[in-house]
């Protein structure tokens, strides 16, 4: 085990990070390299020489039960078609040919419950219910092609209800379990999915709420939808429709506990993954099975360095978003990981509750968003101080681009400095990461994704579509990757105007603003429209936030534009400092002293609200178009998707009662 850094708090830890900041690239550590799946930086030459041939190479890896004839099919682009005439099945992949290889004692998921509960289900146990819910659905009248909605929390369950619908061929649709019940329908609805599979109740930090009955109220009217299974969780009595609502436990147990995998073609739909509708109605974003499979099982034993014989690995996400797909479930299992699943908050029933896991599993590989590190700073490093943290050997960040300090904070307190990072960008519609270090071989800059994968071509250009070899422009994909979302699930229309329209139908425009270093590394700065113009200066939300977040005071930070007479947009940050609380005026100044030394003057906040929390979705995203609603004055929208509606609430009192510089 490599020696630990000794563990640091308070002012100590502050100069210790402050002194990191200089730091401009971190190395592999030592003895990485040498253990490293990839230890040879001629993997970037070899898959950019032959990209199709590459990719092959890592189809390979997976079990087939027909070969393919053609490896890409891109005669009708935007429209790709990987691996044509193969024919294979997903379920197989990640649960029959381990349990074949007589790997089926191995965990596949160490779950711990809320309250404390903890199961361990190996590949063997899994394969076996898996096997029982596909005959179910299969008498219940789900065929191929059939599907499947998914409303679940993180119990096994939804691991189950996936697979058992990709091992029959009924693409699955799955609604994140912090979802309202009409985000379900609406779901539901345009799918016209045939059968749901939801759960009695669900809890969260303690407290309990009815699935179910919600669910009742909103599901009733769609004729498409003739059954429900509902999962027993909480024991809770909910109402159940004659015909239509089965019990879980019960069909499982009754259903023929054989089923053969029947293969499906590579291009058969795996699932649809609905985006979020805030300016129309939702996005399902279709992902098909050969290519998919292939991309999330090789980035994630590529990207994680991942030894299976060895390694515990947790993903601290959840199913409902594409993180979750493909790297809680797919990747994971078909590369017959062990991983650990956890159903509760990042902070009940203690602050701690992440780390005690981590060393009560001995967990090696850790990947969770910025968000939930922020949180762990604000919290404070004596939460993870409590407990033995020596068994990580990698860290991951996803989701979203994390500040430098919030990368510091990460690798010093959580990675004891002896952990590589790997920051990875990509999105629900690429299916898997498209940037990031390979942690053997690639230096890491504090939020830099780094560098394309093996096989991507990924560029930055200007609003003419050249490239721009180093600074800020709009990021894109230059040619097709496996695991591309295939279309828009029924309209393709949208598929190629949202993605393919603007530079032409083979190039992807990503919808993110990005940054190319001198030494070709990617900044990623977030949405296109998350940029504030100031005086004719185009200023990044993310550089903001950053420059913000990396004064020792602050906590997290949250930058948008309103319209300013003068300067056209001005500059609204929302504060929370460590410790919680308000600053004062001198504070304020000393701020924004702070950004305009590491950026600008320009890009000095105007105003700086100070906030308790910032209001935040379920997976933990910030909603800047609620900051943007507050600081212009206007009525809030929609906050029924917010973690805590209170916080909005409190902010705006705030603002109301000018508790903010002007």
């Amino acid at each position: 085990m490599a020696d630990v850094a000794t563990p640091l708090a308070g002012t100590e830890l502050d100069h210790e990070l402050e002194r990191m900041l200089a730091i401009e690239r971190f190395d592999p550590p030592d003895g990485f390299r040498e253990k490293a799946l990839v230890s040879d930086p001629a993997v970037y030459e070899r898959a950019e020489r032959d990209p199709e041939g590459w990719w092959a190479e890592q189809a390979r890896a997976l079990d087939w039960a027909e070969p393919w004839t053609q490896v890409l099919d891109w005669e009708n682009a935007p429209f790709a078609k990987w691996f044509v005439g193969g024919r294979l099945n997903a379920c197989a992949n990640c649960l029959d040919r381990h349990v074949e290889a007589g790997l089926g004692d191995r965990v596949a998921y160490h779950w711990y419950g809320e309250e404390g509960e903890q199961r361990d289900i190996s590949y063997a146990e899994l394969l076996a219910e898996t096997k029982r819910l596909a005959n179910a659905l299969l008498d219940r009248g789900i065929k191929a092609g059939d599907v499947v909605g998914i409303y679940l929390p993180m119990i096994p369950e939804v691991i189950v209800a996936m697979l058992a619908c990709a091992r029959i061929g009924a693409p699955h649709n799955v609604v994140f379990g912090g979802f309202s019940p009409e985000a379900v329908r609406e779901r539901m609805e345009f799918s016209e999915a045939r059968a749901l599979i939801t759960v009695d109740a669900a809890r969260r930090k303690g407290k309990t709420a009815a699935i179910k009955p919600a669910v009742d109220e909103v599901v009733g009217g769609l004729e498409h939808l003739e059954t429900v299974v509902v999962v027993r969780h909480t024991g809770e009595q909910v109402p159940m429709q004659d015909g239509r609502d089965v019990w879980y436990d019960e069909i499982v147990a009754a259903a023929d506990p054989e089923c053969p995998a029947e293969p499906f073609d590579a291009e058969h739909p795996l699932y649809v993954l609905y985006t979020s509708g805030s300016t129309a109605k939702p996005k399902g974003i279709l992902h098909t099975t050969g290519g998919y499979l292939t991309g999330v099982a090789c980035t994630h034993r590529l990207v994680f360095d991942l030894d299976a014989d060895h390694d515990v690995y947790w993903c601290a996400a959840d199913v409902g978003w594409v993180t979750g797909h493909s790297y809680i479930v797919y990747g994971p299992l078909a590369n017959a990981t062990t991983s650990v699943m956890y159903e509760g908050a990042p902070d009940y029933p203690g602050k701690d509750v992440w780390w005690s896991l981590v060393e009560r599993y001995g967990v090696t590989v850790l990947y969770t968003a910025p968000t939930a590190i922020r949180a762990c700073m604000k919290w404070g490093a004596e939460e993870p101080n409590k407990h033995d943290l020596s068994s990580l050997r990698l860290l991951g960040t996803v989701g979203e681009p994390i500040n430098p300090k919030a990368w510091l904070w990460y690798h010093r307190v959580v990675g004891g400095g002896r952990c590589p990072i790997v920051d990875t960008w990509w999105q629900t519609e690429t299916g898997h990461i498209m940037i990031t270090p390979l942690p053997g071989i690639v230096p890491t800059k504090p939020g830099s994704a780094t560098r394309p994968f093996p096989g991507i071509s990924a560029d930055v250009v200007n609003a003419d579509g050249e490239p721009i070899d180093e600074g800020t422009g709009l990021l894109v994909l230059r040619r097709p990757w496996p695991g591309m979302l295939r279309t828009l699930y029924r309209d393709d229309e949208r598929f190629k105007e949202v993605y393919w329209s603007r530079f032409g139908e083979r190039t992807y425009l990503v919808g993110d603003a990005a940054r190319k270093d001198e030494d070709g590394y990617f900044w990623i700065l977030g949405r296109i429209d998350d940029v504030i113009n100031v005086s004719a200066h185009r200023l990044s939300t993310a550089e903001v936030e950053s420059a913000i977040v990396s004064h020792e005071r602050v906590a997290e930070a949250a930058v948008v534009g309103q319209p300013d007479e003068l300067t056209g947009q001005a500059i609204v940050a929302f504060v929370t400092l460590v410790g919680g609380g308000d600053g004062d005026d001198a504070l304020r100044e000393d701020i924004r002293g702070h950004v305009a030394a590491r950026i600008g003057k320009i890009a000095r906040p105007k105003r700086i609200i100070w906030a308790d929390d910032l209001p935040k979705t379920r997976s933990g995203k910030i909603m800047r178009r609620l900051l943007r609603d507050v600081a212009e004055g206007r009525e809030l929208g929609d906050v029924t998707t917010l973690r805590d509606p209170v916080v909005m609430a409190e902010i705006s009192e705030k603002v109301a009662a000018g508790e903010e510089e002007e």
